[in-house]
This record gives C-alpha cells, structure tokens and sequence, in this order.
C-alpha cells in the first residue's frame, strides 16, 4: 500500500493490536450519557436503560430481512462455498491470520462491496448509533463479514472472550454486528459477553495478576455469566468496546452464523491521513492494515467488483463529503 495512505491516529499503532483501523482507535468525544435529556430516535428508553445496565443493545430490523438475506447469498458466493454442500465449508483459509484466536472462525475478507455499503448507509442503521453517541456526525468503520461454520471433529474451536482495546485505556468507542442469517440457536455460534464484568471490570481487576494480558482476560469461574445473544436475519447488535466478547463456537449439526461487523463513531475530518484513507479504501476497494486484518490475496474486491455507489448519507459515512 502506498506508504500516504498510513493511518497516523496519534494513539497505539494499529499493527499490533486489535482494533479496526479505518477509525480512530477512541473517540475524542464521549459516548452519549443524554445529560441534555435528548430525545432517541431508534432505542426506546428501556432499551436506553439496558444498554446503560448491560454494554450492548439489539436493534430489531435495523436493516429489512430481504437485505440481509441478498448480502448473505454474496457472501457465500464471494466466499465460493456453496449454502447447500458443506463438503465445500472447509477449505483451508486463504491468508493466515495473526490474530489466532480468529483461525477458524470464518472471516470474510471482503470490505467495501456495494451490498455492504448498502447495509452501512440503511438510515435505521445510522440512527441507531445517533442514539448511542449523541450527535449525528458519524463515520463507519470498513470493516469485514463473517461465515461460522458448524465444527468437524479434530478442528474444534474453543471460542473465546476478548477486548479489542486494553481497557485500562477507556476507550469511548463502541463496535456493531449486522445479523445476516438467523442466530436463534445458541449452539450456532455467534456473539456472546460477559456484561457482570463489564460492569464490575474495576473490581475484578484487583484479583488479576500483574501480567495479565490486556486484551484476553481470565474467565476462569465466570464461565455461567457468558450471555449468548440471540439475533434475527437484519437485528444489529451494538456493544461498548469496553465490553468482554467473542465469538462462541459453533456446535450445531449443519447452521451458519452468517454476519456483518458495522459500527459507527463520531467523525474526525481534522485526521487528514484517515480521511485520505477511508476514500482510498472506498474507492479501490482496499482492506485496512492491521493485526487482525490479512484481506483477500486473490483481490477479488479490485478484479470482480466495482466501486460502491453512495448515497447522500453514505458520503457523509465515509467522510467523502462533510457533516
């Protein structure tokens, strides 16, 4: 990649750790705390109180289901597996991950084809996260899809429970998944958290060691705290990014989670080199940089598809024209 299109945040760089990219790694701004009594556009005020209580929220029917099930039936088709012959789920990955507790979890290296955009830019979408932050000037993060395959005996894959920021940093950020298929069954894999410590996060820091790791808590003894999320073809999850999560392991006999990751945070146009960037990656198609983030080697974003068409909305999403 051209060495101008380098995201400089002035925070960690995105090398190393998880985080995506295409944003800053924390907001300058908080999250909305309605201290101004604003009124919310998509969450009702029990949603408000869960999300306050819980660090994640379930919008039902934030994109229509028809929507969700087109980017699905893409997905399978970018991915050349086929829906109804799982002999072909299980080809090795393309790119290795370095990230390893992503091995095996089916991530689809695909960014900025229109059917995602068409998802990033659905106003309900936006809306949404208008209520979680409290102002309307947003960006959307670029980021990638996912098809969690059932598990084959010898590849079983534990699951596992992570953060995506070193919480001790207070990250304000939050991060978002589209459900693209049904995720009804528990055993299906999907997105599950931990919201006890993420409520007493300050508390059971004190029983951890020195040298623990950041980024992978223990959760030895709160195995029967772990929250499996249900959610329908279309519902968006949003979670707090200081909220522990990862993806569970798919037990079922022959279901996919099938998903899209869409989170949004307040706009930084002042960032000029994520700006310049952010189109850069629209426009070309170009996956982030990153830990977590090895992209498509056969390219098939810049060889098969074409660059995804904007709305007025979508434009201010990505930064293309200003708020």
């Amino acid at each position: 990649m051209d060495s101008r299109y380098n995201i400089k945040t002035g925070n960690t760089g995105h090398k190393d750790i998880p985080g995506n990219p295409s944003t800053a790694t924390s907001s300058s701004k908080k999250l909305n705390d309605r201290s101004g009594a604003e009124p919310l556009r998509v969450l009702s005020e029990d949603d408000w109180q869960f999300w306050v209580h819980n660090g994640y929220i379930v919008i039902k029917n934030a994109v229509p289901k028809a929507q969700a099930e087109e980017t699905a039936r893409f997905l399978w088709e970018f991915d050349e597996k086929d829906p109804n012959e799982p002999e072909t789920w299980y080809a090795p990955p393309r790119a290795e991950m370095k990230m390893k507790e992503l091995t095996g979890t089916g991530m689809v290296e695909v960014y900025n084809h229109q059917l995602l955009w068409n998802n990033r830019q659905t106003p309900r979408v936006y809306e949404a996260f208008v209520d979680i932050w409290g102002t309307e000037k947003l960006w959307v993060t670029i980021d990638r899809a996912n098809l969690n395959f059932p598990q084959r005996p010898g590849h079983e894959q534990k699951g596992f429970i992570h953060w995506d920021y070193d919480p001790e940093t207070k990250p304000q950020n939050v991060q978002g998944v589209l459900a693209l298929a049904d995720q009804t069954d528990e055993n299906m894999g999907g997105f599950q958290c931990i919201p006890w410590l993420y409520r007493n996060y300050d508390t059971w820091k004190k029983s951890q060691p020195e040298d623990r790791d950041h980024f992978q808590p223990d959760i030895s003894g709160l195995e029967d705290k772990i929250v499996k999320v249900k959610l329908e073809a279309g519902d968006l999850l949003i979670f707090n990014s200081l909220q522990p999560h990862g993806i569970r392991p798919n037990r079922s006999k022959d279901k996919v989670r099938i998903a899209q990751y869409i989170s949004m945070m307040p706009a930084e146009p002042e960032n000029e080199a994520l700006l310049k960037w952010r189109i850069h990656s629209w426009k070309n198609r170009v996956a982030p940089e990153g830990y977590a983030f090895p992209g498509d080697p056969r390219k098939w974003e810049q060889v098969k598809y074409e660059t995804a068409k904007l709305s007025p909305l979508g434009e201010r999403l990505l930064g293309l024209t200003p708020w």
